[in-house]
């Protein structure tokens, strides 16, 4: 048992690749989890610091019991070292979203 970092690791996560990595847990069937993958790929495109890593949470239910994943979608957010710097259980406000996601890649309007 490795911790959160080897659980996410073994997800195909690298923070050192990015100023923020957001990692995403959706299921299939979920409105709420499309409209943030959606919202989290638009930030993505106009910000080069911002990585994104969707995790099909069905296919992934060790790495959901490890991390408490107890609802879709759930957005984990880590800076380059790792750490994680904040998450949200449900969907986040696209305000809050897009401002979380500017405080850490250093995003200029």
């Amino acid at each position: 048992m490795g911790g959160p970092t080897a659980v996410l690791e073994g997800l195909g996560v690298r923070p050192a690749d990015a100023d923020l990595t957001v990692v995403q847990f959706s299921s299939a069937f979920c409105g709420p989890c499309r409209a943030t993958r959606a919202r989290l790929q638009h930030l993505q495109a106009t910000r080069p610091g911002l990585a994104c890593v969707q995790v099909d949470a069905e296919s992934h239910l060790d790495a959901v019991r490890a991390l408490g994943v107890r609802r879709t979608p759930t957005l984990l957010y880590l800076d380059r070292e790792g750490r994680l710097l904040g998450r949200s259980d449900g969907a986040p406000r696209p305000q809050e979203l897009t401002a979380l996601v500017d405080a850490h890649t250093g995003a200029r309007s």
